[in-house]
């Protein structure tokens, strides 16, 4: 049912100024239509205007930046004060110093985030690897543009690329910077916008000139064969995924796995790491490290410090004494952020529409921005160039006869009429009149008249080519060609980041010391791990009202614990799980420790190293199931197993043993029967019922089972059998005082 409106009470205009019209009414207004109106053009401004970089590689700040350090000539000229770059860019970008000086120091030399940086920086700038490492103010540092820049501005004044009116239409801004090589590809940037983002990983620049040339000579050039993998200002070792790079080159899409770079120093025994992948910080490394030590995760860490110093980043990680350096940082790997995953989203504005792309696509459209360019300067060149022809054809007709040019501005009473006298007397118009009208006295002599034909001719050449190459989408791809191929080699260098093409993951167990110990498991589901020496020391066990040791026996540290459960289940854990204690404790409650279901409780413990032997179920309905104990290994570490024995008929008793015996059943009607388990054939799966081993009287039942060992009975014959299943035999008067009690 629709809100209904509330009405307002009709109110009487009030004799005062400042009256305003429905003021203090209510209006209803449905929420999608306040979101239209309100929210939709500041999600659209943000991601056209702000977060999202265009074809060229920079966002609206980052050109601004340039675009003022360029104004202000700082391409060629010396370096300036930060603060009067960021006064000059408020001009462009009205958004605060702070904001505008924290997008300068992001793409400086000094701060190490771009693999070509545009800024050439002096004093401190902090650090990308580092959270702590703070840039110094703006009063403080110099700044300048990089060299690289010559290629970003080349020819701005020459028409290349549109310009618009700043926020208060006193100056003009280009909407974007003609960069003659693909920036967007060579720096890395990152955007969040409003429900999209952007995150380019940089390239190497030679790589990408040399991909984007093979694409203009062959459209279906394989990208991968030029361009091997990303490069990131840092370093690191990229582990190398043809199939991953080959989503990022098609999808734009993708994720790339950065390595840490470390050296073993053998003299000090320890590890020195120089290079770490781009995604985290010193810092965050050495918080990750320093809580793994303190959660006895990784114990061969002695000590870890940072060393970074004027000769670059530098982590220190001291070792124990035995500790092995590379299993070590195969567990720091998994573990800590030096091992990292650069999540690639190729988003970039086309024509002011966020798309996403793939290397490929993205090098097309940037071949034709930059197409779009070069046929722009040649237009201006060649309307340049045509202009001046005409002055000088012009200028042509009056050398014919240069006396009467003379005679013409002689006899000419008034100024104003030299021009109009000369287009009359010449038959050329008045731009050319203007130009000859303004020649010094001192230019009509013959070397001044050769070298002007000589330029004419020159021009005509000049005008003949370019209009050739507006015509030739060839010769514009040969130019753009000529101009990548000149950038690569200035401005080229090795990769920073190795990739490594075979990528061995070392399974790293943590290594946990093995010493021998007792494990007892009480009837009401308490645990505990003593060392030979401790159970020594003490003399009692601690044990709650009514609880008793249910079974205890010898191991070592790192055996597996498999805790069977009265509900079919079995829970896994290993010996160093659990803190050695004494006996004189209760020890850990299982069924809170190990996380299991209200209610259910421990009946059998089997510690274990090779899974070895088998289980022996016995149910009341007179069935053994014989399971190889295999069958409760698993190659995941799976902590919990359902359906670890049958559910058909209640469990009269559990066995492990390591090989074939005889045990000893006995039944609710006192009788006994003696079974060599070879005789029960194994079973396949855990939960199955078995086979019949004991044939019950009416209303009686299975009541026990354990391991029989010689002098148990005095006439084990008596209760021993080739053939199951059997009745078993009552117990012999000798034999009475061995009976098992009834469960």
């Amino acid at each position: 049912m629709p809100p209904r409106k509330r009405k307002s009470a009709p109110q009487r205009k009030p004799a005062m100024k400042g009256y305003i019209e429905g003021a203090g009414e209510v209006v209803i207004q449905p929420i999608t239509d306040t979101l239209e109106k309100n929210y939709m053009p500041y999600a659209m401004s943000v991601i056209v205007s702000r977060a999202l970089p265009e074809i060229d590689g920079f966002k609206p700040s980052h050109r601004k930046l340039l675009y003022t350090m360029y104004k202000m000539g700082l391409l060629t000229g010396p370096r300036t004060k930060s603060a009067n770059v960021v006064g000059s860019t408020m001009k462009l970008n009205p958004h605060g110093d702070a904001a505008i000086y924290e997008t300068m120091v992001r793409l400086s030399r000094g701060n190490e985030t771009l693999l070509h940086p545009f800024v050439d920086s002096k004093g401190n700038f902090g650090k990308s690897y580092s959270r702590d490492m703070m840039y110094a103010a703006s009063r403080y540092t110099e700044v300048k543009l990089d060299s690289i820049c010559q290629e970003l501005f080349r020819d701005i004044d020459k028409n290349t690329v549109d310009f618009v009116d700043n926020y208060d239409n006193t100056l003009k801004e280009p909407t974007l910077l003609p960069a003659a090589f693909p920036t967007v590809l060579v720096n890395a940037n990152t955007g969040i916008a409003v429900s999209m983002a952007s995150s380019i990983c940089p390239f190497n620049l030679r790589e990408v000139c040399e991909t984007t040339i093979a694409l203009m000579k062959d459209p279906d050039h394989d990208v991968a064969s030029t361009l091997q993998a990303p490069d990131f200002p840092l370093g690191g070792r990229i582990l190398y995924d043809r199939d991953g790079f080959d989503k990022i080159y098609r999808t734009g899409r993708g994720g790339v796995r950065v390595r840490a770079v470390y050296q073993y120093d053998k003299e000090s025994h320890c590890i020195d790491i120089t290079q770490i992948p781009p995604t985290t910080t010193i810092e965050a490394i050495i918080d990750k490290v320093v809580e793994l030590v303190k959660s006895a995760k990784v114990r061969e860490v002695a000590d870890i410090r940072d060393e970074t110093g004027l000769a670059g980043l530098k982590i220190t990680i001291d070792l124990k004494r035995g500790a092995d350096p590379d299993k070590l940082m195969q567990k720091l790997y998994k573990m800590t952020p030096l091992e990292d995953t650069f999540s690639c989203n190729f988003n970039v504005l086309i024509g002011g529409v966020p798309k996403v792309m793939g290397i490929k696509e993205l090098l097309n459209e940037w071949v034709k921005f930059r197409s779009s360019c070069v046929r722009r300067r040649v237009s201006f060149d060649l309307k340049k160039a045509q202009d001046k022809l005409h002055l000088l054809k012009g200028l042509s007709k009056i050398l014919l006869d240069i006396d009467k040019a003379i005679r013409i501005v002689r006899e000419t009473e008034e100024e104003a009429e030299v021009v109009p006298n000369l287009m009359i007397g010449f038959g050329i118009d008045e731009i050319q009149a203007e130009y000859v009208a303004e020649i010094r006295l001192r230019h009509l002599n013959r070397e001044y008249i050769l070298k002007r034909m000589e330029e004419t001719e020159k021009l005509e050449k000049e005008i003949e080519e370019l209009t050739a190459i507006l015509g030739s989408e060839r010769k514009v791809k040969e130019i753009i060609i000529k101009e990548l191929t000149a950038i690569a080699q200035k401005y080229g260098q090795p990769r920073r980041s190795e990739i490594l093409y075979e990528v061995k993951d070392m399974e790293i167990e943590e290594e946990v010391p093995d010493y021998p110990v007792h494990l007892f498991l009480t009837r009401e589901g308490y645990f505990k791990k003593v060392t030979p020496q401790s159970l020594r020391m003490s003399s009692e066990h601690k044990l709650k009202e009514g609880d008793a040791v249910a079974q205890a026996m010898e191991a070592t540290n790192n055996t597996d614990l498999l805790f069977f459960t009265d509900q079919c289940k079995v829970y896994k854990a290993k010996a160093s799980d659990f803190d050695d204690t004494r006996i004189s404790t209760l020890g850990d409650y299982i069924p809170a420790k190990l996380g299991m279901d209200e209610g259910e409780n421990v009946i059998y413990l089997v510690a274990t190293k090779d899974y070895a032997g088998f289980m022996l179920f016995v149910f009341e309905n007179g069935k053994a199931a014989k399971v190889s104990f295999e069958k409760y290994a698993t190659k995941t570490n799976r902590k919990k197993l359902v359906n670890a024995y049958s559910d058909k008929s209640p469990l009269a008793g559990i066995l492990y043993l390591p090989e074939d015996r005889e045990v000893l059943l006995k039944s609710s009607s006192r009788r006994m029967l003696l079974v060599h388990t070879g005789a029960i054939s194994p079973k396949a799966t855990r939960d199955t019922i078995g086979v019949s081993v004991m044939t019950l009287k009416k209303n009686h039942r299975m009541a026990a089972v354990t391991p029989y060992k010689d002098g148990m009975l005095a006439k084990p014959d008596r209760y021993r059998t080739k053939n199951i299943p059997a009745t078993g035999a009552l117990p012999a008067q000798e034999d009475i005082g061995e009976q098992l009690t009834l469960s």
